[in-house]
């Protein structure tokens, strides 16, 4: 079939332009007094054309362009502005669209088109499962990130005991000495001249620590009592949340 007017394909149907039909109907009067008058023929904006800006329309008289508006219109719209003009142009233009329309519903023409809505779902679905397959993995990796660190947090809230600092140390895979050492580098506690480990008094009245005594005897036999430190859960966690902004964590943590 031989293509006498552009058809175009507007919300998945054959459609046509009022510009290209009033130029092919070689209608005398100007087409923007002609469109206006075929509307009044009973044919609704939004139903039967919708109207299209065009811009840089070359001038025919001057060296500039402009602005203009053409209308989509339907194929049934097309054909009855074709019987209105009474012309032979008209008579074969309205033969021309109705060989498109009967096209358009052939068996062969649903069937493709049929196809290519279902691929048009089948790469939808696709691309919805991968963004969920996507997600799921963020999600599952969330999760691993938040368990270790649930774990650890679990322990500490199922133990309402005191520990002692080389306990601590141990889940950080250090030794006593060396976590005393950390915690006095960012300003927690200080070592006394008895030897006994105090927090600094901004943190002393959190319930991070109790001092504990136990008894000892010297070298010559002499009994004596030294204090130490122990850290209440409250103050592991403490420690906890104020190691990790530095990116220290637990050995149960680390990947």
């Amino acid at each position: 079939m031989n293509e006498l007017i552009p058809i175009t394909y507007a919300n998945d149907r054959p459609a046509v332009s009022a510009r290209e039909l009033h130029k092919f109907l070689e209608v005398k009067t100007k087409f923007q007094d002609w469109f206006p008058r075929m509307t009044e023929y009973g044919f609704a904006e939004g139903i039967d054309f919708d109207p299209l800006k065009i811009e840089n329309v070359p001038s025919q008289k001057r060296e500039r362009t402009y602005s203009a508006t053409d209308y989509v219109l339907t194929i049934d719209m097309a054909k009855e502005l074709c019987m209105i003009q009474r012309t032979e142009r008209g008579k074969q233009a309205r033969q021309y669209f109705l060989a498109v329309e009967k096209s358009w519903n052939s068996p062969q023409q649903v069937m493709a088109r049929a196809l290519q809505i279902a691929n048009k779902q089948l790469a939808s679905v696709k691309s919805d499962n991968k963004m969920l397959t996507a997600k799921s993995a963020q999600q599952e990796q969330i999760l691993n990130e938040l368990k270790p660190k649930a774990n650890y947090v679990d322990m500490i809230l199922d133990n309402h005991g005191l520990v002692a600092i080389t306990q601590i140390a141990k889940d950080y895979g250090m030794t006593g000495t060396e976590m005393n050492k950390l915690l006095h580098e960012k300003g927690i506690q200080y070592k006394t001249c008895n030897g006994q480990w105090l927090l600094y008094k901004k943190y002393q009245s959190f319930g991070y620590t109790q001092s504990k005594t136990h008894d000892f005897k010297h070298k010559d036999g002499t009994p004596d009592i030294a204090m130490h430190t122990c850290w209440t859960q409250k103050g592991r966690l403490f420690l906890y949340d104020t190691l990790k902004k530095d990116g220290i964590l637990p050995a149960i943590e680390r990947s």
